[in-house]
C-alpha cells in the first residue's frame, strides 16, 4: 500500500456548536466545509473534521487521549495567545532538546499540542 498523505483527522465531539466555536474562533482554524461534519484547514497539508458519533449511529465514549500536533512558528507565543482566549494547558512548555511542545485539550477533552522542532534529532 502506498499512502499519498493524510486527507483528514476526525475528532469526536459532544456539542457541535461549542466545538465549531473552539476550533474556528479560539484556535483560529479556517472553516472550509460544513454539511453536518464541519471541516477545518490545518496549515497546507491537512484537514480536521468534527464528528458527532450519534449522527453515524455511534456514541461518544471518551475523548482522544493521544492527540495530534499543530506546528506553529513559536510555541510560547501561540500558548500565550490561546491562554488569553481561556485555553488551559497541561503543564509548562516542554523542551525536549529537539522541539518545544505545549499540551492542551478541546472542550470535550480531545488532546492536542502545539509543536515546533528547532533542531535536528540526535543521530
Amino acid at each position: 500500500m502506498q499512502v499519498e498523505h493524510v486527507d483528514f483527522w476526525a475528532v469526536p465531539v459532544t456539542d457541535m456548536e461549542r466545538s465549531v466555536a473552539f476550533y474556528r474562533d479560539t484556535l483560529g482554524l479556517p472553516q472550509t466545509g460544513d454539511g453536518g461534519f464541519p471541516e477545518f484547514k490545518l496549515g497546507d497539508n491537512g484537514f480536521l473534521y468534527l464528528l458527532s458519533l450519534e449522527a453515524i449511529g455511534g456514541q461518544f465514549r471518551s475523548p482522544h487521549d493521544a492527540g495530534f500536533a499543530l506546528r506553529v512558528p513559536d510555541v510560547h507565543e501561540a500558548r500565550t495567545e490561546l491562554e488569553g482566549k481561556g485555553v488551559a494547558f497541561n503543564g509548562d512548555v516542554l523542551d525536549t532538546g529537539v522541539c518545544h511542545m505545549a499540551f492542551f485539550a478541546d472542550p470535550d477533552g480531545n488532546q492536542m499540542l502545539l509543536h515546533r522542532r528547532y533542531a535536528a534529532p540526535p543521530s
